[in-house]
């Protein structure tokens, strides 16, 4: 690591960060003791810190920055729709030319028959606004009784009290007394820790039917809808297998449940499709959008309507007594437009389904052969390696984070970033990583597994 001098600022901004900044999901009085890294630039699909160390970003910021940083096209766009009107609300009957575009070019790029679109600030706005748009529509097809949400173990929606109770994160929950009343989770299909001896095929119907039986348990005259996201991205990356999303599909139609997507990380080209609704064959009636629909530069979200939802809240529902301050901010969605722009026009989408996807993919499962590896999974361009004590058996470490941690840092000091979710290495790297880039992200990856091999890191 690169030292400091006495010119540099980094000392200042570390003792500022730690005197004044609160960071999310950061233990603050730890991290104060450690200091901050500082990023100040980036470019492509690397960043570097205030002391001019340099990182591949595995992670394309917090899986969002699909197009890669630099983007003059986007700060552009942003740039002049700021000198032309930095901002009017969408209240007052108002809309901006970059909100209507914005909204046509999203109802072309969703599944068929979602043409209405909802914004927001952020994938936590988004989802936080789906319990409101569900609740406000069974209410008006006098189903009142229909509240009760099905998410999953391990989920991740957001960080608003709805949000947070819809996602599974017991650490989230034990924090703020959560879930609030109204929300239930089942087993997800994470065939590595749940899966034992079934196939994953068997597997994933298996835990598709958990879903069931938790309808049937509560009573589907109670069950308002199910949301998943169609690869859980914080959770671990947790690909679901190809018999789960076609009978959560069918159970949803069934019992007369919404089916809900929460596209917030794999929409926009991360899955190798525009939405992973596409990838999996789902049908939803509502889904969330965030992260990618701007690659990062400008926060927005948005939920978008099925035709189900539409003829109920926009035909027959009146006034919907919801919204944001910043709901369609017209220099957003001019980030959007032109992010969406650049992905088309560079075939993102294809190179991530059909070429460096499959590229990355191919070598990271090269790394299956390495003593800590248990499993490595994952589509287009997110993916997870999961370490394990004992690969015959898929037994975990003791003291479940501990190695993830160890690994994840000897990839930090090698010049890479990824993240440590529980004992798995996740990543998201940039749509435009190049195939010498995904070398160099495996190259690191198996020096990080030697590295902690070599501590022992199998011990408690």
């Amino acid at each position: 690591m690169t030292q400091t001098t006495a010119n540099d600022p980094t000392p200042r901004w570390r003792e500022l960060d730690a005197r004044h900044h609160m960071h999310p999901f950061t233990d603050s009085r730890a991290l104060a003791g450690e200091g901050s890294r500082i990023v100040t630039r980036a470019d492509g699909v690397h960043f570097w810190d205030s002391e001019g160390n340099r990182f591949l970003d595995g992670m394309a910021g917090l899986w969002n920055v699909n197009v890669g940083y630099g983007r003059a096209s986007i700060a552009d766009a942003v740039h002049r729709q700021l000198l032309e009107l930095p901002f009017y609300n969408t209240f007052f009957k108002s809309a901006t030319p970059p909100s209507v575009e914005l909204s046509k070019i999203l109802a072309d790029l969703t599944p068929k028959g979602m043409d209405h679109v909802f914004y927001a600030s952020s994938g936590s706005e988004a989802n936080d606004t789906i319990v409101r748009m569900v609740r406000h529509y069974w209410n008006l097809k006098g189903r009142p009784e229909k509240k009760i949400f099905i998410s999953r173990e391990f989920a991740y929606h957001g960080s608003t009290m709805a949000s947070a109770s819809l996602g599974g994160m017991t650490a989230m929950h034990e924090q703020a007394d959560l879930p609030l009343p109204g929300f239930v989770h089942v087993t997800p299909p994470y065939w590595y820790r749940y899966g034992g001896e079934m196939s994953p095929a068997e597997f994933g119907l298996a835990a598709a039917r958990a879903v069931e039986e938790k309808i049937l348990d509560l009573g589907a005259e109670n069950i308002a809808a199910f949301i998943g996201e169609p690869v859980q991205g914080a959770g671990g990356v947790i690909v679901p297998p190809e018999t789960y999303w076609p009978e959560i599909q069918r159970i949803c139609r069934k019992h007369d449940v919404l089916l809900v997507t929460d596209e917030v990380i794999c929409g926009f080209g991360r899955t190798g499709d525009w939405f992973g609704a596409d990838t999996f064959g789902i049908e939803p009636d509502l889904m969330a959008i965030a992260k990618g629909l701007t690659s990062g530069y400008l926060p927005l979200s948005a939920v978008v309507l099925g035709e189900r939802l539409t003829e109920e809240l926009i035909d027959a529902g009146g006034e919907f007594n919801h919204g944001f301050t910043y709901s369609g901010h017209p220099a957003c969605c001019a980030a959007a437009i032109e992010n969406i722009r650049i992905m088309k026009d560079e075939n993102l989408i294809e190179r991530a389904r059909e070429s460096i996807g499959p590229y990355f993919q191919g070598r990271l499962r090269e790394l299956a052969d390495h003593p800590l590896v248990g499993e490595v999974r994952g589509i287009g361009m997110i993916a997870a390696v999961e370490l394990s004590m004992d690969k015959a058996t898929r037994r975990n470490f003791p003291n479940e984070g501990r190695v993830g941690i160890q690994c994840r840092d000897h990839c930090l000091s090698r010049g890479l970033m990824v993240r440590a979710v529980r004992d798995s290495l996740v990543l998201s790297p940039a749509l435009v990583l190049t195939r010498s880039q995904a070398d160099e992200i495996v190259e690191i990856l198996r020096a990080a597994l030697d590295s902690t091999l070599a501590e022992r890191g199998d011990r408690a």
